[in-house]
């Protein structure tokens, strides 16, 4: 299932997954001009059947009946004028309303969180579905692939590796700003990177986004790279849930619940937590602690994130203590 299957990351993001040979059925929905997309999609010969909701008759819970994977792209852009804390509501309340139909009607589904803030919007949902006795920590993923995406393909242009994606970059923490850690110096195969290139690279992954926001004018933001990571991201989680075994990828989950989290925990002092995530048939099946082996500069680079991450952390679970009215 995508939930905003119609917004700017939505409709690329349904148009990789009905085109992948791994998802059988897809359903789409959104507040508005879903039929219109699956009507276009529905076209493409692929595997996938597609079928696709709005709110009406039912829609959503139409949309979740019988899903193993929800997706969620869905809430608004950052318009003009905006503030990041009137941004916060409007998704969080989005976010907040989907979680509670998953819990009711698809609680058992592999739930991937793109809205953002997804450092806020993870903790979010694992309140709701704890509200509601249905939360599975192995479940509940929030996607900062994007993050590794941006890191693969900014070194790959100091490197000159052809194949971007050829070379693995944990990058952890959390999914803006200085909350994104990449750890350069764990990268398989290793990566030698100018000392003088590497503060210019790491805050191009961190602030990657900035760049698009600034090239499309006003225009919108990270839509299309974001579907890629999304998608990549959804089909890793559906190869592993098949029987594919090996498949890691970063994720930002709840550490406490997922096998070797809690050493995570201890040394961040945070609940949730960006790292390589072992995926197996039942979602997240091991937690890799890799900061225990970042270097210096990255140690300095992961205490400003700690503290980023603290404040994200706590704003989603007041959200959902205490709802604004």
């Amino acid at each position: 299932v995508v939930a905003g299957a119609a917004g700017g990351i939505g409709q690329p993001l349904s148009l990789l997954l009905k085109a992948s040979p791994l998802v059988d059925h897809l359903s789409l929905y959104d507040v508005v001009n879903t039929p219109g997309v699956t009507a276009d999609l529905s076209h493409i010969s692929s595997v996938a059947t597609i079928d696709g909701f709005l709110p009406a008759d039912g829609g959503l819970k139409k949309a979740l009946t019988g899903a193993d994977i929800v997706v969620i792209p869905a809430g608004i852009p950052r318009k003009p004028g905006m503030t990041r804390d009137d941004l916060f509501k409007i998704n969080a309340g989005i976010v907040k309303g989907l979680i509670e139909a998953i819990a009711e009607t698809a609680p058992e589904a592999f739930i991937l969180i793109i809205s953002n803030p997804v450092n806020s919007t993870v903790p979010i949902a694992a309140e709701v579905l704890k509200k509601a006795g249905k939360f599975n920590p192995k479940k509940l993923f929030g996607v900062t692939t994007l993050d590794v995406v941006r890191a693969e393909t900014f070194v790959s242009e100091i490197t000159g590796q052809k194949d971007a994606a050829k070379t693995i970059i944990p990058v952890v923490g959390g999914h803006s700003g200085e909350t994104i850690v990449p750890l350069f110096s764990l990268a398989k195969p290793s990566v030698s990177i100018p000392a003088d290139k590497l503060d210019a690279l790491t805050t191009r992954v961190q602030f990657g986004g900035d760049e698009v926001v600034k090239a499309k004018d006003g225009a919108g933001s990270a839509t299309l790279s974001m579907a890629y990571a999304g998608f990549r991201f959804a089909e890793k989680v559906i190869a592993a849930f098949k029987g594919e075994t090996g498949v890691v990828e970063p994720s930002f989950v709840y550490l406490p619940g997922v096998e070797g989290g809690d050493e995570i925990k201890k040394a961040t002092g945070l609940d949730f937590f960006s790292v390589p995530i072992e995926l197996g048939k039942g979602g997240a099946e091991k937690a890799v602690n890799v900061i225990k082996d970042a270097n210096d500069y990255e140690k300095k680079l992961l205490q400003k994130a700690y503290e980023g991450l603290k404040g994200n952390i706590e704003k989603g679970v007041e959200f959902v203590a205490n709802p604004p009215q």
